[in-house]
């Protein structure tokens, strides 16, 4: 069976950037020998998701691609024949922004992401939003896979997964920390359901920083093989993790996600985007203002 391996690697973040550079490259040793194709950190791994600083400390913590932090999981990623999905307070004008980036088993750049949503209503204020939505062709041992990102609260705007869907992705990441409960957890199954494609999603553990683990990953596959005219409803789910630390593996099945989106009807398949013009209004109205949201 033709697999897609990410490794979830739901860790409690250390108290320094050096801390958690270590215990990240350690972890990402532990997801190849896991069998892993790609290792997915939770949000802002460099300084574990830690934004209530003042503006002139967040800059200061923020990095840049050619910085020590991510050449290492760049030469991580070369080294272990495996990708890396890594997140970072990104050094960015005028404020950092909230950034992943793909390293392939190759050690080279193939996505970099940033927030699109930023949480404007608590401390991502401080940030610079994302500019938009990315996919990218992943080599992998067992061939090519196309992949996207979205960063925790993007998941609540269906737009962002249908974005991806229509760029091309089959597989998206979505590195995250908050508390992952059921209506949380139901919009990734439910992005999942309505696009027809993979959904990895990396938490915090347990801890001090307001999360509590419950990284998941979604397939999609709603439906099963239809046989003798019956079609079999079937649980999306791949794996779910508790709420303590560790690295839970989610092996997509590729063969039986690509056949299914070349036969159901979601997705790209019936759309009328004609009828959708509305979407691409900037006006807000009652009860939906908010002084603190940023537009454009």
């Amino acid at each position: 069976m033709n697999e897609f391996c990410v490794a979830l690697l739901q860790l409690l973040p250390e108290e320094t950037q050096e801390g958690n550079l270590q215990k990240g490259l350690e972890a990402c040793r532990r997801a190849k020998a896991m069998g892993a194709d790609l290792a997915l950190f939770p949000e802002v791994w460099n300084i574990g998701y830690r934004l209530e600083q003042p503006p002139e400390a967040l800059a200061e913590a923020a990095i840049g691609l050619e910085g020590p932090f991510l050449r290492a999981f760049r030469d991580a990623a070369a080294e272990l024949d495996m990708a890396v999905a890594v997140t970072y307070l990104e050094r960015f004008a005028p404020l950092p922004r909230n950034t992943v980036t793909v390293f392939d088993r190759h050690g080279r750049e193939v996505l970099t992401y940033a927030k699109v949503h930023t949480c404007d209503f608590g401390d991502e204020c401080r940030l610079t939003p994302g500019d938009g939505f990315y996919t990218a062709e992943l080599d992998t041992k067992n061939g090519p896979v196309a992949i996207g990102a979205m960063i925790c609260y993007d998941r609540e705007f269906p737009e962002s997964a249908r974005v991806l869907m229509l760029h091309g992705a089959e597989v998206i990441l979505v590195p995250n920390a908050c508390p992952m409960e059921v209506n949380r957890l139901s919009q990734l199954r439910a992005r999942a359901f309505e696009n027809m494609v993979g959904i990895a999603t990396c938490n915090y553990p347990y801890d001090g920083i307001d999360c509590n683990g419950h990284s998941t990953a979604f397939d999609g596959v709603a439906y099963g093989e239809i046989r003798r005219g019956d079609v079999e409803a079937r649980d999306t789910l791949v794996v779910e993790a508790g709420e303590a630390e560790g690295i839970y593996l989610a092996a997509f099945p590729l063969d039986t996600m690509r056949r299914y989106r070349a036969r159901e009807v979601h997705g790209n398949a019936y759309r009328r985007p004609s009828k959708y013009a509305l979407l691409l209004s900037e006006e807000v109205r009652p009860p939906f203002l908010r002084e603190d949201a940023r537009r454009g």
